[in-house]
């Protein structure tokens, strides 16, 4: 079990808890949103436990077309 845990869930747990939320709040400072609602996001990933998961499902039909 010592050796799973060390190859296969600390990784996973690094990239969910560091790097999605880095890679989240990046896509929300590019991306223009209708409204405030690029703010109201910021606040979701930031505050919110796995908010960054919200994110990634809610922002893409939120987000202005080009």
């Amino acid at each position: 079990m010592g050796l799973i845990a060390l190859f296969i869930i600390i990784p996973v747990a690094l990239v969910l808890g560091l790097v999605l939320p880095i890679v989240a709040i990046i896509d929300i400072l590019r991306s223009k949103f209708y409204g405030n609602e690029n703010i109201l996001m910021l606040l979701l990933v930031i505050f919110v436990p796995f908010g960054f998961v919200l994110y990634f499902i809610i922002a893409p039909s939120r987000k202005l077309a080009n």
